[in-house]
């Protein structure tokens, strides 16, 4: 899985910024502070790079709102959260728990959404193997056989044999040291779960953030040592208020999934998903399979991207999303590990058939071996007027050269789907004192392939828990920023098509005020240099030219005033 959350699921480049400071005793970065919610702000009246959201509800006030279902493809929701409760969107045609399928789309009791991830008989998906290892073994026998010869393979089977050969490099390069230092990430991993363990006991609690653990002067030297360790590692990771807990079940998954790349090459990964959802994978009408249980066990990444989108604003708790006429549609798809195209496909079409408008996937992987059946789903999004929005990635590449997916590119290059678009993450400088740019040090980028930038640091938002609130940041959190505010647009605007929400939202982004970092170096450029809009998303600019975009067929009205009048 690259769900495209930096911290704590998804920590890469910040444990390769430990080990080198480690390596040259370097001290921890200072960590200043942002407010929460700097994402929603104005950079004029507040002084951080958000959105300018408040002034986008001044200048729609009196407008009447249309309800907007906007799905969110992700890893599963808690559907108890305080927050979120509000804006859950419910099948109106289903009856709760009477185990019938009452509105007849094949999904029994899809009350909040489904889970493609589930079994039968109630059990579901964790975690899951990468793409890339499992293209590499499905072809092994084929592409891998002494004495086979290119040259013998029919035309449209090409594509196959070099996408196992992508596959085969990406395998073998990660076996052979190319990833992460298995050894250095579980020795930090095992310091960090004895110091947690310690503190747990020092402190005599389970749970505590970064700031909390600051203002604590543990009374034992076991207890004070753990606490300098684990103090350590949340200032260098930039996560203060980020829960121990989090951390430490990001990090031990991030680590399990670097230790399965390295054993990628000696053996097949294991059928995680066919185990437990037992449908026929190869047969993309066999669609009915999974169950109703959208939050399932892994619900952290759904979470706190669908309280960006739409938790309930003004309620006095929590925090506010971007959008305030919105219900979310749980599509559970993503585990821990590499997506499937099927899933994808198939979660796709859910939401379009069940009256989603916008679709966030916070998602992605660098191999798509069934993309057909993906590029089939976003071409019959696209028939039914639904927008989708996708994270760009973390890894700090050029998405214009390095293969990405799901993409709008359609299969096999042939043309290109216009109700998509792709962001990237910006930055507030404050947010990632190290790197110090508008743009986010680890987001991809790309001149052709990432639309626009938008918030993605140190974003304040819901967790698991019912009642519990925390940062995260990546990708993952940009694209349901632009997620809310094209649900946002289409509230107000509800005459728009996805192709005009997209154009309006491109093209009222904020140029950049300064020059801006190549995420991943230190080489400055124009935002335009690395996206196509070269702006920030900014909704009240937005709101602003939507306004003006009148319904098809229908004329823009004539002024009342009559020539030679005044006043």
């Amino acid at each position: 899985m690259k769900k495209h959350l930096i911290l704590p699921a998804g920590i890469l480049l910040a444990v390769i910024s430990l080990q080198t400071a480690y390596g040259q005793g370097a001290s921890a970065p200072v960590n200043k502070e942002l407010p929460k919610g700097w994402h929603l702000a104005d950079r004029e009246k507040d002084g951080f790079y958000g959105i300018s959201l408040d002034k986008a509800y001044d200048f729609v006030k009196g407008v009447k709102s249309k309800t907007v279902v906007v799905a969110v493809i992700d890893s599963g929701i808690d559907t108890l959260h305080e927050d979120l409760k509000p804006i859950l969107w419910v099948n109106p045609k289903e009856i709760p728990g009477n185990g019938i399928d009452d509105d007849r789309n094949g999904y029994v009791d899809d009350i909040h959404g489904w889970n493609f991830l589930g079994g039968k008989d109630g059990r579901n998906v964790k975690q899951d193997s990468y793409e890339g290892a499992r293209v590499y073994h499905r072809f092994l026998n084929k592409y891998g056989a002494a004495g086979f010869d290119p040259a013998s393979l029919p035309e449209d089977e090409k594509w196959q044999y070099e996408l196992w050969k992508k596959a085969k490099d990406k395998v073998e390069g990660d076996a052979g040291g190319g990833g992460a230092d298995i050894v250095f990430l579980k020795r930090a991993l095992e310091s960090s779960q004895k110091n947690d363990s310690l503190l747990k006991i020092a402190l005599g609690r389970e749970s505590y953030t970064g700031k909390e653990l600051e203002a604590i002067a543990p009374s034992t030297t076991d207890g004070q040592k753990a606490k300098a360790g684990m103090l350590y590692i949340f200032k260098a990771f930039n996560m203060m208020e980020t829960s121990n807990t989090e951390f430490i079940e990001g990090f031990a998954e991030f680590v399990n999934g670097e230790e399965r790349k390295k054993e990628a090459a000696e053996k097949a990964p294991k059928d995680y998903r066919g185990e437990i959802v037992k449908d026929n994978y190869s047969d993309i009408n066999d669609r009915y399979y999974g169950n109703n249980d959208v939050m399932a066990n892994t619900p952290f990444h759904g979470t706190h991207v669908s309280g960006i989108i739409a938790a309930k604003r003004g309620n006095g708790i929590g925090v506010d999303g971007v959008a305030d006429n919105v219900k979310i549609m749980t599509i559970r798809a993503v585990p821990d590990g590499d997506e499937h195209d099927k899933d994808i496909a198939l979660a796709i079409r859910y939401a379009v058939d069940n009256g989603a408008k916008v679709v966030n996937m916070s998602f992605g992987k660098s191999f798509s071996p069934e993309k057909n059946w993906v590029d089939e789903a976003v071409k019959y999004a696209e028939s039914k007027g639904v927008l989708l929005v996708h994270a760009a990635g973390n890894d700090a590449a050029n998405v214009d050269s390095v293969d990405n997916f799901p993409n709008p590119v359609l299969f096999q290059g042939k043309s290109r789907a216009a109700n998509w678009i792709t962001v990237g993450a910006s930055s507030d400088p404050l947010a990632e004192p190290g790197f110090n740019s508008l743009t986010a040090s680890f987001s991809n980028y790309g001149k052709q392939e990432v639309d626009v930038f938008a918030p993605g640091t140190k974003i304040y938002s819901t967790i698991p828990g019912g009642t519990t609130y925390g940062n995260a940041q990546g990708t993952s959190m940009a694209s349901p920023v632009v997620a809310g505010v094209a649900a946002f647009l289409l509230s107000y605007y509800p005459h728009l098509t996805p192709q005009e929400i997209k154009a309006v939202i491109v093209k009222s982004s904020t140029p950049a005020d300064m020059k801006v970092k190549i995420p991943g170096s230190e080489q400055e450029v124009n935002l335009s240099d690395i996206s196509v809009s070269g702006g920030l998303v900014n909704v009240y600019e937005a709101a602003k030219l939507a306004a003006t975009i009148r319904p098809a067929g229908k004329p823009k009205p004539q002024s009342s005033l009559k020539k030679g009048t005044k006043g």
